[in-house]
């Protein structure tokens, strides 16, 4: 069940809010060199058509920053820059357009270089990112507690913003990320229970494509289903298009947003008599600019394929050679396997005014 959305401050980052009642907005990162303004341009294209809704870039170097102006005029989507190590960089990129500064405090360069970075957001009133992450704690914090931990990881971060309350600055977003699943979700958690920020929320490093979702979709999931999170990444060693497709399968799965259809099919079985797997990928494709959140079910035998059906909106039950087309519980017509396909997109167009 879908906890009560845990309540943070908004912060207002480009044309968005993050945190308040506002949705959970997608992120994703661009994997071009950020100064080949170009390329860069380019793939945040691909990527706002596939539905990412904030973009992060890596500035690791003075002509990154010079880019940013450039990059920012041709996207319409909020523009993070992301900087570790040199808090010149960081300085530098504040007086660009950018939406919201990303950067990490336990690499920038210690407490003096922190202070001046907040200061001068504070004056440009561009939000930052406090990005905490468990490979990159301060010594002595991991003197203290030996180790990574929560604990760890939210003591640093106490002592950030302990740091940016003294100049009244608000426009902050915290993350807590780990590679570990179980110390990420104990970390926002925690943080949650002691501060009203808005968190950002992901798995840090989670890997390659299908190791990084499942890891992604437990611990983003499970702190989703709690209330906790106001903006995401699905952090995967893959194409970046990726992360926005798991970014929206794991928002909509935990009921937390709605992209399009839900289908839902069976594994199959030995008493499948229709070729299923081709039919569900055929039905995925028919209907995937299609932006109502109906339920689609397409099932391969008559075990639980018509009940499951009937439950949908929209739904196919498999036989030999054949199937039953169904519209909200009621059959419409039974069809040869060849036909299953345009017949239900034709039945789902009739009913909803899909052009």
């Amino acid at each position: 069940m879908l906890s009560k959305r845990n309540f943070t401050h908004p912060v207002k980052v480009g044309s968005l809010i993050f945190g308040g009642d506002s949705p959970v907005s997608i992120q994703s990162m661009t994997t071009t060199r950020t100064k080949d303004v170009t390329a860069t341009v380019t793939q945040i294209h691909t990527l706002e058509k596939a539905g990412v809704e904030v973009i992060r870039v890596a500035v690791p170097d003075l002509a990154s920053v010079h880019a940013l102006a450039s990059i920012k005029e041709k996207i319409s989507v909020p523009l993070v820059a992301d900087i570790h190590f040199d808090s010149s960089l960081a300085l530098q990129s504040l007086d660009k357009p950018i939406d919201l500064l990303r950067i990490n405090p336990g690499n920038i360069g210690g407490l003096e270089n922190f202070s001046k970075i907040v200061a001068k957001a504070n004056q440009r009133n561009i939000p930052l990112r406090l990005g905490v992450n468990a490979g990159s704690l301060e010594k002595e914090i991991l003197k203290k507690w030996g180790f990574p931990s929560a604990t760890a990881m939210v003591e640093q971060t106490l002592k950030y913003i302990a740091i940016i309350q003294k100049v009244s600055f608000k426009n902050v977003i915290l993350s807590l990320k780990s590679a570990d699943v179980k110390t990420t979700i104990e970390a926002y958690r925690l943080i949650a229970s002691k501060t009203k920020y808005p968190l950002h929320i992901g798995v840090t490093e989670a890997g390659t494509y299908l190791r990084g979702t499942v890891k992604s979709a437990i611990g983003l999931g499970y702190l989703l289903l709690e209330g906790i999170g106001d903006t995401l990444r699905v952090s995967l060693t893959a194409n970046p298009l990726e992360e926005v497709k798991v970014a929206k399968e794991i928002l909509q799965a935990t009921g937390v947003r709605k992209f399009g259809p839900e289908i839902i099919s069976c594994p199959t079985c030995g008493r499948c008599n229709i070729d299923l797997i081709p039919l569900v990928q055929l039905v995925e494709e028919k209907v995937a600019t299609l932006k109502e959140p109906i339920k689609i079910a397409v099932m391969g035998c008559a075990v639980n394929g018509p009940g499951e059906a009937r439950q949908a909106d929209f739904g196919v039950a498999g036989g030999q050679g054949e199937g039953l087309v169904f519209r909200k519980g009621q059959v419409i017509k039974k069809v040869s396997e060849k036909y299953l396909v345009d017949t239900l997109i034709k039945t789902i167009k009739e009913s909803i005014n899909w052009e």
